[in-house]
């Protein structure tokens, strides 16, 4: 399934970025490849998470490739923005917006700065922007020929030849109603919400409301390599302390974020940028490594079942699309709500105020309520091994069981 929708993904990417000879229809075929890319990226999300299940029974295993999962991929975002932004860079027209207005002027000089028109689909804007999606164009069909040729997956190693998938509809019921998982995905829906408002509104923060225009693309560089360095280090932490105890390090932006709202100043936004990197290290790392411990903790209660692990990962993928777009809505809605005009040198000061509170009073809210959720998480490093233990005891009892049956049939012929 990966393989077969890349070439899609690719050509969706492509078009997103291409500028239509026609004017009056742009925004149709811009939402149509838009969400023509978004339905392929989930679609090959699903089986491209799910694929940790099938490398390995291992947990410690399995930990560990999650763990190099999401370095390569915070990785891949910093290669991804830097390679995307060196090649469109000749395609901006830099611009200074005025510290202090000329005099006998009105409110003018807050008007949108003029930018150069694009509408001619051969301009030199469109054209490096075209460029720049074939590259990454490029890199998406590489990744996939490596994933293709280097990754061998296994069958689900407890389940009897005998044993029927679980079909979704009844599967997605069970899912829901399992009580770890649903603690889980409660749990990260808000606190991935709550990194999705900070990612999203960091850069207006600094524009707009700490005077930090002329360093917000290396506040951005700084919170990606923070997040790719750190994600080995928090790997350790919830080895030796366990995952509830690491899941702790998501609060660490809150103090720092807070500060930074209440005391505007460039170290400190520096550090903040450090410490925010460390935070959605441990957001990105700790769910999709407690996934795995709740679908063997599924299994163990649904033994006679296969192919579960997608209806797991298929519903947690759709949760964290559903954090993105509610992180998206609140910030579009309160920014759209108190006047937020785009493009222009100083917004207004109930502008500025909701970008202080959508950095700092609202994450703040919703990663502690949703790590008091995880308090509720059943599964501890204890349960982890018993559960490890009773699977591998159920796998001996089902070789044994079809060792049986071959003998029976041998027997009879």
């Amino acid at each position: 399934m990966m393989l077969a929708c890349t070439p899609f993904t690719v050509v969706s990417y492509f078009f997103m970025w291409y500028l239509p000879p026609f004017v009056s229809g742009r925004v149709a075929w811009y939402l149509t490849f838009y969400c023509l890319f978004q339905a392929l990226t989930t679609l090959f999300q699903v089986p491209y998470s799910a694929l940790t299940m099938f490398l390995s029974t291992d947990q410690k295993e399995r930990d560990s490739a999650t763990a190099y999962r999401m370095t390569m991929e915070v990785l891949g975002t910093l290669i991804g923005a830097a390679l995307q932004g060196q090649i469109v860079a000749s395609a901006h027209v830099s611009h200074h917006c005025t510290v202090t207005p000329p005099v006998n002027t009105t409110d003018s000089w807050h008007d949108t700065p003029s930018f150069p028109d694009p509408s001619d689909p051969l301009s030199h804007q469109a054209k490096v922007y075209m460029i720049a999606a074939g590259v990454i164009g490029g890199v998406y069909l590489l990744g996939i020929v490596i994933l293709f040729l280097g990754v061998k997956e296994k069958d689900d190693p407890y389940a009897l030849n005998s044993d029927k998938a679980i079909p979704f509809c009844k599967g997605l019921g069970l899912t829901m109603k399992h009580g770890p998982y649903v603690k889980l995905t409660a749990s990260f829906l808000l606190i991935s919400t709550a990194v999705q408002l900070e990612q999203s509104n960091f850069v207006l923060f600094c524009t707009h409301a700490a005077g930090l225009r002329n360093h917000f693309q290396y506040l951005v560089v700084t919170i990606l390599v923070s997040a790719a360095v750190s994600i080995p280090f928090w790997q350790k932490f919830l080895q030796r302390f366990g995952k509830k105890c690491a899941a702790c390090g998501i609060s660490w932006m809150i103090p720092f974020a807070v500060m930074l709202v209440t005391i505007p100043n460039l170290i400190l936004a520096y550090f903040v940028a450090f410490v925010s990197g460390l935070s959605i290290a441990a957001s990105l790392l700790l769910p999709w490594s407690m996934l795995p411990d709740v679908v063997d903790n599924f299994r163990l209660q649904n033994p006679h079942g296969k192919g579960h692990e997608t209806i797991f990962y298929s519903s947690y993928v759709f949760f964290t699309k559903m954090s993105a777009g509610i992180g998206l809505g609140i910030s579009a809605a309160g920014l759209e709500f108190t006047g937020y005009k785009p493009g222009i040198c100083r917004q207004s000061d109930d502008v500025i105020l909701t970008l202080k509170i959508l950095i700092g009073a609202v994450p703040a809210i919703l990663i502690l309520v949703g790590l008091f959720i995880l308090l509720f998480y059943p599964i501890t490093e204890e349960s982890r091994k018993a559960t490890k233990l009773a699977l591998e005891e159920l796998r001996r009892s089902h070789q044994s069981t079809e060792n049986l049956d071959d003998h029976k049939e041998n027997t009879s012929v």
